[in-house]
């Protein structure tokens, strides 16, 4: 983690929604989440916000070394946003605790205010991580 990495650090991204993010898309598989309101999907709007807390924090750690794996969220889905609408999410590094960051997080469609909350993310050396998953996934195998 480089010195910069401290509360403060704030960024702002914008993704056009496409049919792809709306709730049908989400588990294709599913007959109930194929009969759901082709709206921008809550678990996409969960991937959006990590994905700007990501790009954030990009200049602040030893990539490709160090990296950031998400660890709790607590948002709201206030409103809906169907295809074709730009949403903009600002996110705001408001804690470093070690290796733990929180995130203010916030997105909007242009109309309404759709998302608020809270984003915890951990910082982890990329080899550890993966040695841990590849032991876990030899586990599964036995």
């Amino acid at each position: 983690m480089k010195q910069t990495l401290k509360p403060g650090v704030s960024y702002e991204h914008r993704f056009t929604i496409p049919e792809s993010k709306t709730v049908p898309a989400l588990y294709p598989e599913s007959e109930e989440f194929q009969q759901m309101p082709e709206v921008f999907a809550t678990g996409f709007l969960v991937g959006f916000l990590e994905w700007s807390c990501i790009l954030a924090l990009a200049p602040h750690l030893d990539s490709p070394h160090e990296q950031t794996v998400g660890t709790h969220i607590d948002v709201t889905h206030e409103a809906a946003t169907p295809p074709g609408f730009e949403v903009t999410a600002r996110v705001e590094l408001v804690e470093v605790d070690g290796r733990r960051l929180v995130f203010e997080v916030e997105a909007n469609d242009g109309v309404d205010t759709i998302s608020r909350g809270r984003h915890e993310r951990f910082v982890i050396n990329r080899e550890k991580f993966d040695s841990v998953v590849e032991q876990k996934s030899q586990q599964h195998k036995s």
